[in-house]
Order: C-alpha cells, then sequence, then structure tokens
C-alpha cells in the first residue's frame, strides 16, 4: 500500500474515491462546504432531498460531480454536529472502508482529519484511518490458486489541510507501522497448519531478524530446551512429528543497560487437544492458536520500524499439540524449568505448560515487565465474548498503562482478578500444581496457574481467545493485540523521554 499526504484543496485532489465527512441536518466541515460550493452545491442537494441522513455510519457513493478531480465520492455520516467520540469516529471510518471494496476503486483520499474527536489529535486520526484501510483492504489468497481479491485499493491519501504537520507525520508513521505488524500477524495466523509449523514461524522470524540490523535471534531446538530442563514445554510436543522451538528476538533500539520489555506469545500452530482430543467441529481454527506468537513478530515489526528508544525481548515457544502413542497422557507429571512439578489433568490445557517455561526462561533477561499474549483459554470467550481481551497481572501499574493504551489504541481489555483464593483449585495430591482449576473461572485459574511462574518480576497477562480472530462467514485472523501492544510501547518511549 502507498501512503501519502496532501494539503490541497478536496475538489483539487485526484483520486478515485474522496472520503468526506457530513453531520446530520446537513452542517459540512470547513473543507467540505467549500468542496460543496466548488461543485455548485451538488452534495447539500443530495442531502436536501433525503437521500443521505448523515446519522453516524450512513454511507452514499456519489460520481458526476461537476467541480471534482475524484471520479467518485463517499459521503459518510459523524452523527449529531457534536465532537464525535473515538469510537463513533471509528465506526464512521468502517463504514466508509466497507464500501471501498469495489474493483474502481484503487486510490482514495479520506477528508477526515478535520473532524473533532474528543482527546484525540490529528496523528491520531491519521493513523486510525490508516489502519482501519488497510484491515478492509487485507484478504488472504497465500493458498489460492485464483489471487484476485475483492478489494483493489493501493494508495491512501491523507487530506490534512492546514493540520498540525508533525502531528501528520507522526500519524503516518505509526499508522503505516501498526498496519504493517497487525497485517503480519494475520497472515502468519491465516497460514494452515501443514504449512505454518513450529519451523516455519522460526523461518520467518529469521527473515524479520535479516532485513533489521538491530534484531537478533537465537532459536532454541528441542535438544537445547531438554538440556535446559523445559520439560513441560516439551511435553506438549511429544504427540508431534514436528520439532518444538523457542524463538527468541532482541531489539535493543535502547540504551544497552536498560532492563527489557519481555514480549511472550503463545505459538501453539495446530492444537488438536493432544489425547484431550477436541471436539471435531470449528477445529480447524486451531491453526490459530499461534496468534500470540504472530503477534509478537508483528509488534517488534511495527517497533523496528517505528525505531522506538526500547530494548524489546520477543519470545515465542511453537509447538503442535496432537495425540499419539508418545503424547502427554492425563495424570503425567512433569518437572518445570523452575523446578515445580505439574500434573497433567487435561492435555488441551496446553498453551501454559509453554508459556510457564518460557516465563521462567525470560527471568535471564533481567525484564522490566513481561507481557504474555496467548488464545489461552474458551472461558475467557464466554466471560468476556470477542470485544476486550482479558488482562491480569501481578503489577497494578503496568495493567493500567494496558488499559490506557487499549484506549487509545482501540484494542480493548477488561482486568480480571487474580485473587489467591483461585490458587486453591490448581492444588495436586502428587504434584506441586495441577495444569487445570476445574469447571469454575477457566480464564482466572488459567492465569493463576502462569503467575506462579512470574512471581520474579512484574508481569501481565492477555487472553486473546475471543480477539485474536473471527469465526463464520468472515472467519480470518484480527491482527489483535498488535495495536495495544504497539501504543504500550510508543507510550513507555515518551514517558523514557520526559
Amino acid at each position: 500500500m502507498d501512503y501519502s499526504t496532501e494539503t490541497s484543496p478536496l475538489e483539487k485532489i485526484q483520486c478515485d474515491c474522496l472520503v468526506v465527512g457530513a453531520y446530520q441536518n446537513l452542517p459540512l466541515t470547513p473543507s467540505v462546504h467549500a468542496f460543496d460550493q466548488a461543485n455548485q452545491g451538488f452534495l447539500s442537494h443530495v442531502i436536501q432531498r433525503g437521500d443521505f441522513a448523515g446519522k453516524n455510519g450512513d454511507t452514499l457513493l456519489l460520481n458526476g460531480l461537476p467541480g471534482a478531480a475524484c471520479k467518485w465520492v463517499l459521503l459518510v455520516g459523524l452523527g449529531e454536529k457534536q465532537q464525535l467520540s473515538g469510537k463513533n469516529y471509528l465506526k464512521a471510518l468502517t463504514c466508509a472502508a466497507a464500501n471501498l471494496k469495489k474493483a474502481f476503486i484503487k486510490s482514495v483520499a479520506v477528508g477526515l482529519v478535520e473532524c473533532p474527536v474528543a482527546e484525540a489529535d490529528s496523528a491520531w486520526k491519521v493513523r486510525q484511518i490508516i489502519e482501519v484501510l488497510n484491515d478492509a483492504a487485507y484478504q488472504y489468497t497465500h493458498t489460492k490458486s485464483d489471487k484476485e481479491t475483492e478489494s483493489k485499493l493501493e494508495k491512501i491519501i491523507i487530506a490534512c489541510g492546514d493540520a498540525d504537520r508533525d502531528q501528520i507525520h507522526s500519524g503516518l508513521l505509526q499508522g503505516k507501522a501498526i498496519a504493517g505488524g497487525t497485517g503480519l500477524a494475520k497472515w502468519l495466523a491465516d497460514l494452515p497448519g501443514n504449512i505454518c509449523t513450529p519451523s516455519f514461524l522460526a523461518e520467518q522470524a529469521f527473515i524479520l531478524s535479516e532485513q533489521h540490523d538491530r534484531l537478533d535471534l537465537q532459536v532454541l531446538e528441542e535438544s537445547d530446551m531438554a538440556q535446559l530442563g523445559m520439560e513441560a514445554l516439551l511435553s506438549v510436543a511429544r504427540g508431534s512429528r514436528q520439532p518444538a522451538k523457542l524463538i527468541v528476538l532482541n531489539y535493543q533500539g535502547g540504551e544497552k543497560n536498560t532492563k527489557p520489555v519481555v514480549l511472550i506469545g503463545k505459538g501453539l500452530t495446530f492444537d488438536a487437544g493432544g489425547i484431550s482430543l477436541k471436539p471435531g467441529l470449528g477445529m480447524d481454527e486451531m491453526k490459530y492458536d499461534m496468534c500470540g506468537g504472530a503477534a509478537v513478530l508483528g509488534t517488534l515489526q511495527a517497533a523496528i520500524e517505528m525505531n522506538l528508544p526500547l530494548n524489546i525481548m520477543g519470545l515465542v515457544p511453537a509447538s503442535e499439540n496432537l495425540p499419539d502413542g508418545n503424547a502427554n497422557k492425563p495424570g503425567d507429571i512433569w518437572t518445570s524449568l523452575s523446578g515445580k512439578t505439574i500434573e497433567i489433568l487435561n492435555t488441551d490445557a496446553e498453551g501454559r505448560l509453554i508459556l510457564c517455561d518460557t516465563l521462567t526462561y525470560a527471568e535471564r533477561f533481567n525484564p522490566d515487565v513481561v507481557i504474555d499474549l496467548a488464545t489461552l483459554t474458551g472461558a475467557c470467550v464466554v466471560a468476556l465474548g470477542r470485544i476486550p481481551s482479558g488482562l491480569l497481572g501481578n503489577d497494578d501499574e503496568l495493567c493500567n498503562a494496558l488499559i490506557k493504551a487499549s484506549e487509545t489504541a482501540n484494542d480493548s481489555v477488561w482486568r480480571l482478578p487474580l485473587w489467591e483464593e483461585y490458587q486453591e483449585l490448581l492444588k495436586s495430591n502428587f504434584a506441586d500444581l495441577a495444569n487445570i482449576g476445574g469447571k469454575d473461572a477457566g480464564a482466572i485459574t488459567a492465569a493463576c496457574f502462569l503467575a506462579r511462574f512470574a512471581e520474579n518480576f512484574r508481569w501481565a497477562h492477555l487472553d486473546i481467545a475471543g480477539t485474536a480472530w473471527r469465526t463464520g462467514p468472515a472467519k480470518g485472523a484480527t491482527g489483535r493485540p498488535v495495536p495495544l501492544l504497539v501504543q504500550y510501547l510508543i507510550d513507555r518511549s515518551r514517558a523514557s523521554a520526559s
């Protein structure tokens, strides 16, 4: 995708389609009013005759405007004439993007930067335009013989008028980086499990490291992990013919001795549940059990492209979880890297097994904070649906920073309790702890399990089981929580600079 900015009046911008906003009862923003005047009041006439109500999210595609350099104009409703909320602005953008999937639209100019949005500057608005339009234009074609896509969009022009140039440049940089990182995460997650194996993920990490001088890569093989004592992680791969990998990415963007942010992403490239086999219906979607790992790669790519002055470690434990004569069995007990023993009561609770050893491994990097992200529990989907990701952690400052970042990025989270009482549910008669806590509070007890391996650092856990992909007719990865994590890193870099 090609991105650019344009300060010319709207009527002089050459593109296939110009996107402009209108409020209810006709009020137009200054630049749209000037555009309307240059087109003999065409827009006003259309609105006055009742063809367009202007309610938030309404759209109307028009052509034949006499004084416009564009071929088409897409009117987008902004609702009542007042400062928009961030969500209403995004609703207008999303509804506009849905109308741009036309074969004849290859270039789009968006004239919505001047619309006032509560607690948002021009940089935020530019960034959201890029993110939303990129999301709408994305279409998976990697394993299709017909590479034709519904959207032909190739060029996005931000009509910014007299807006602050520094803010426009900042929004453009952030938007491009986040859209690129989100796109990488979506592409990796949408690939089938027979292509996107643990080795394939490691290869993609290698490609990323080759593209960026300040990104170093180390891949731990099964023999390396066995020597370290990662029995919990390796137990998950016992039923698979694909060797497990622990991908370790190190981005040095800050001062040499500055403690890093460690991001850990669950990389289960396919999860059949193991001996505790999942139901067949919907099992194809278990290729998405590596969305956490994909998001770590996407976040690192975005952070590097923005040249963030931070040290960031990305750890991706990658494996498959399949039934086999050598696979984990309910009742098996393994010793984790931490020395704690774990009784396997359900082999489908495998994500926490690969994460717990990786959390312990993260200690060697002396992290400032550790954030893990995982499609961990169906219980989180039951509790929160598919709107927010679940957030749990042992540090209020870290969790509050993630909540703040989620609000800015429009990548919602909801914090759940991590009370000590829940730890009682993980008791085992035969090991230090069990890998499940029963039918109650499944998302919380899964995080409680991880918390036992995160006692020596500030830690937060994101359960993205409900938000990492869409199901049904629109099935596909979302790329979340890349926008949230990148915003958190942006906020950190700003705080360190002040």
